[in-house]
C-alpha cells in the first residue's frame, strides 16, 4: 500500500491506557500485551513513558527487546531528560520512535506551561531535534489541539516538520471537538501547513463526549493517516478512541474510507480479553465488536433474518474479529499434545516446557471439577498459570471456610510466606472477607481496598469465577487477578496476586506526569 492507501493504527494501550485509575500495569504484563499487538500486526506500540519511574523505563525497555515486527515508541516531553531517558529506553529495539510533546493551546501555555507562544515553538523545535539523535522516526504532539488557535498551530507544525518530525500528532486531548469540526481541523491543516506533504498526520481523541471514534474516522475521511487508539477504549477519564471500532469501521466501510489498515482482525478478542484479564477493567456487553452482546440477537425478527442469511443484520462477521463458538473436546484423559495444540489455535505459545507443563497440570485439575470445558476455560486457565513466578513471597497453600445460616463466616488461611508456611483464622461478613482477613493477618501489607469484582468465564453452575482486586498503598495501585470454580478460592488467589505484585520493586505510583 502507499502512504495514501495505508492507516498506520498507533496502539497507546501500555502508556495512555494505564493512565486509566488502576489500570497500572507490571513489566510482563506489559510484555505480553505487546506481543498480543505484534500478533495482530499494529504497526506502532507505544510502551510507556520512560521518565514516569525506573519501573515504566524497565517495561519499556523490556516491551523494546520482546518486539521485533512493530515499531516500538517511548512518549516524552519536551525535555532533553525525557527525551533522553526514552531514547535509552529504546536502545534494544528493532524500530523505535520517540513521541515528544507540548502544549500549544492558549489557557495550557498560560496556565500550565506559563510560556510565551514562540518559547513554545523555540522548545518544540529542539525537542524534535534531540529526538532525532536517538532515532528518524520522531513524533510530534501539540498537546490540547483541538483548542488552540489554528495560525499558531499551522506555525507549530511547520516548525517540527522542518526539524525533522516524521509524524505530526493532533490530539483531542479533553475529548472537545465534535467529528466535522475536527475533520475540517485536519483538512486546514494539511492545505495551510506548507510541508504538510513531508509528515503523516495522526490523531489522537480522547472520548469525553463518546466522539473519540468519531473524531478519529472523520480527521481519517480528511487526510489523517495515523489514528492513535487503545484496546477497548481503554484510557485516562472516559478513555480514548477504541481500536477495534476504528479498525473495523475503516474495514468495513471500504465503499467510504480511501485507505486501509495491515491488522490481523482475528487477532482483536484475543487482546481485548487479555487488557481487560490484566486490568481489570470488565468489557461491558453491549460494547461494539467485543461486547458479550456485540454478535447476539434475542428479537425473534432478527433471529429469523440471521438463519436466513447472515448479511440481514450483521455488517461483519463474528470470526473476523476473532470471535469462535468453538467448544474444546479435552477432558482429564486428554494428553499434552492435545492440549498444546488446542493453545496453539487460540494463539497461545510458551516460552517453555516447564510454562507448558504448569498449565497443563492446572489443566487437570480443571478437567476434574468442570465437565466441558470451554476456550475462555483454557484462556483463563493460562492466565492464572502466568499470575505465578519464582520469585513469588506469597503462594497460597490451602483455605477452607465455614459459612451457614445464622452464623458469622469463618476462614481459615494456609500460605507460603517468604520461605515458610503461616496459618491464620479469621472471621467477617462473608467467606471472602473473612479469608481476606486471614491474609492480612499473616501479610500486614496495609494496602486499600479499591475493587473486588467477580465475573463467570462461562455459562453453567460449574463455571470457573474470574475475580479482580485492586489495591492501593502509598500511591501505587494495582489489580491482582484469580480463577477457580470456587470463588472463594478464586478470590484469596487475586488477593495475593495484588499483594505480590505491590511488594515488587517496580510497583509504581500511578503515572500522571502528562498526557496527549
Amino acid at each position: 500500500m502507499s502512504s495514501q492507501d495505508k492507516l498506520t493504527i498507533f496502539d497507546t494501550t501500555l502508556r495512555d491506557g494505564e493512565q486509566s485509575p488502576g489500570a497500572s500495569m507490571t513489566r510482563d504484563e506489559k510484555v505480553r500485551i505487546a506481543r498480543a499487538l505484534e500478533r495482530m500486526r499494529v504497526d506502532v506500540i507505544e510502551a510507556g513513558f520512560p521518565i514516569a519511574s525506573p519501573g515504566d523505563f524497565e517495561s519499556v525497555k523490556a516491551v523494546a527487546r520482546a518486539v521485533s515486527n512493530s515499531t516500538v515508541c517511548g512518549l516524552a516531553r519536551a525535555l532533553d531528560k525525557d527525551i533522553d531517558r526514552a531514547g535509552e529506553a529504546l536502545k534494544p529495539a528493532t524500530s523505535s520512535r520517540i513521541h515528544t510533546f507540548i502544549a500549544t493551546s492558549p489557557i495550557h501555555m498560560k496556565m500550565k506551561l506559563r510560556m510565551e507562544p514562540e518559547q513554545v515553538i523555540e522548545q518544540a523545535v529542539h525537542a524534535v531535534k534531540r529526538a532525532r539523535q536517538y532515532t528518524d522516526n520522531v513524533e510530534f504532539s501539540p498537546e490540547d489541539a483541538g483548542r488552540s488557535e489554528l495560525d499558531f498551530l499551522c506555525r507549530v507544525l511547520e516548525a517540527v516538520i522542518d526539524a525533522g518530525a516524521t509524524t505530526v500528532n493532533i490530539p483531542d486531548t479533553v475529548g472537545y471537538n465534535l467529528p466535522h469540526q475536527f475533520g475540517e481541523l485536519i483538512r486546514q491543516l494539511i492545505e495551510r501547513v506548507p510541508n504538510s506533504d513531508k509528515a503523516v498526520f495522526s490523531v489522537h481523541c480522547h472520548n469525553d463526549l463518546g466522539l473519540a471514534v468519531g473524531n478519529s474516522l472523520s480527521a481519517v475521511l480528511n487526510g489523517a493517516r495515523q489514528v492513535e487508539c487503545t484496546i477497548n477504549g481503554l484510557g485516562e477519564r472516559a478513555g480514548n478512541a477504541a481500536l477495534e471500532e476504528v479498525v473495523m469501521s475503516v474495514q468495513t466501510r471500504q465503499d467510504i474510507f480511501p485507505c486501509k489498515t495491515d491488522l490481523d482482525t482475528t487477532q482483536i478478542m484475543t487482546c481485548s480479553r487479555l487488557v481487560s484479564g490484566i486490568t481489570g477493567f470488565a468489557v461491558q456487553p453491549n460494547k461494539a465488536i467485543v461486547g458479550a452482546n456485540a454478535f447476539a440477537h434475542e428479537s425473534g425478527i432478527h433471529q429469523d433474518g440471521v438463519l436466513k442469511s447472515r448479511e440481514t443484520y450483521e455488517i461483519m462477521r463474528a470470526q473476523d474479529v476473532g470471535w469462535a463458538a468453538n467448544r474444546i473436546v479435552l477432558g482429564k484423559h486428554s494428553g499434552r499434545n492435545a492440549f498444546r495444540t488446542r493453545l496453539k489455535d487460540l494463539d497461545i505459545e510458551f516460552e517453555s516446557e516447564e510454562a507448558l507443563n504448569e498449565a497443563f497440570s492446572r489443566f487437570k485439575d480443571l478437567a476434574d471439577k468442570k465437565h466441558e470445558i470451554f476456550d475462555e476455560d483454557l484462556q483463563a486457565l493460562v492466565t492464572d498459570s502466568g499470575l505465578e513466578s519464582g520469585n513469588e513471597w506469597l503462594k497460597l497453600v490451602s483455605l477452607r471456610v465455614c459459612s451457614e445460616t445464622g452464623e458469622t463466616p469463618n476462614a481459615s488461611v494456609t500460605l507460603w510466606l517468604n520461605g515458610e508456611e503461616k496459618q491464620a483464622e479469621c472471621s467477617g461478613s462473608g467467606p471472602v472477607d473473612a479469608a481476606f482477613k486471614a491474609i492480612e493477618v499473616m501479610v500486614n501489607s496495609g494496602t486499600e481496598l479499591e475493587l473486588y469484582s467477580v465475573r463467570a468465564i462461562t455459562s453453567g453452575t460449574d463455571s470457573q469465577g474470574e475475580v479482580t482486586v485492586r489495591l492501593k498503598l502509598d500511591g501505587r495501585i494495582v489489580n491482582g487477578q484469580g480463577a477457580d470454580t470456587d470463588i472463594v478460592i478464586a478470590s484469596a488467589k487475586a488477593y495475593i496476586n495484588a499483594v505480590n505484585k505491590i511488594i515488587q520493586p517496580d510497583a509504581r505510583a500511578h503515572p500522571q506526569l502528562g498526557d496527549v
